[in-house]
């Protein structure tokens, strides 16, 4: 517990990335999402797979190259198409490569480049830029507030199969710890989408979790523990942002389609 919370103290510096947003922001998303492709890539090598490095690292580029210096839907379409075209092609070398190879590369990019993204396109949606806080709030505060509470009342398991220390006491102490983080933000610094602010808390609070499972069952079938060893405590990139990858696209698609 002692090496968790002091791995977390070790983080919050990184929320100054946050306080300085724009370019600055994106460069960070940019930096997880080429560190968080390699090391989800790296697991497949216990499964004797071989998805592309290069053109992860290329999508990556294109990608924030596109967000940076044109946007616009129909470009976010075309390099989907493109990444999608390019992890294909990569077939090509059939004596080399499998199916599978390809499946993981796409994999890799929707799921650690581009989820990962929303942090920047959050951040990028002028009035409401400040709701990027609640990517953090919703998915770090849940995961202490399910920690704490798991540890003090958990007695059911929630998936155990899955992660067997998670409880249903932890799971829901977690969604209402995201609730009251996020009506606490809400009342002091977005006062006038305080009730959205509320919803979003209990949507990534369930969503956070989900994001969290998903890497879990991700390392199991890898057969690995954690997917690197950057923080002490925490794992890799990915062992410290699996929920945000989850929370930033619901909430970034909240404030699109609702507010």
């Amino acid at each position: 517990m002692k090496t968790r919370i002091l791995s977390g103290l070790i983080m919050t510096p990184l929320l100054i990335v946050v306080v300085l947003g724009g370019k600055v922001l994106a460069l960070a998303c940019f930096a997880i999402g080429i560190m968080g492709v390699r090391e989800f890539y790296n697991g497949f090598k216990s499964l004797n797979m071989k998805p592309s490095y290069s053109v992860a690292y290329i999508s990556t580029i294109a990608l924030y190259a596109i967000n940076l210096l044109i946007g616009g839907s129909d470009w976010y379409m075309l390099w989907f198409f493109g990444s999608i075209l390019l992890s294909l092609l990569y077939l090509f070398k059939i004596e080399e490569r499998n199916l599978e190879d390809a499946m993981a590369t796409i994999t890799g990019i929707v799921y650690v480049v581009f989820f990962s993204f929303h942090v920047a396109l959050v951040e990028q949606t002028a009035e409401y830029s400040i709701l990027v806080w609640l990517i953090f709030l919703t998915a770090f505060g849940t995961d202490v507030m399910a920690y704490f509470t798991g540890y003090a009342f958990g007695k059911h398991k929630l998936c155990p199969t899955i992660s067997p220390k998670k409880t249903i006491e932890g799971a829901i102490g977690g969604t209402l710890g995201s609730v009251i983080l996020c009506g606490v933000f809400g009342h002091f610094f977005a006062p006038d989408v305080f009730i959205h602010c509320m919803v979003i808390g209990v949507l990534g609070g369930i969503v956070s979790q989900f994001g969290d499972l998903t890497a879990s069952i991700f390392k199991r079938k890898m057969g690995i523990k954690d997917y690197g060893n950057l923080i002490p405590g925490h794992g890799g990139i990915l062992d410290r942002f699996d929920s945000v990858l989850f929370t930033a696209p619901i909430i970034y698609y909240y404030i699109t389609l609702v507010l």
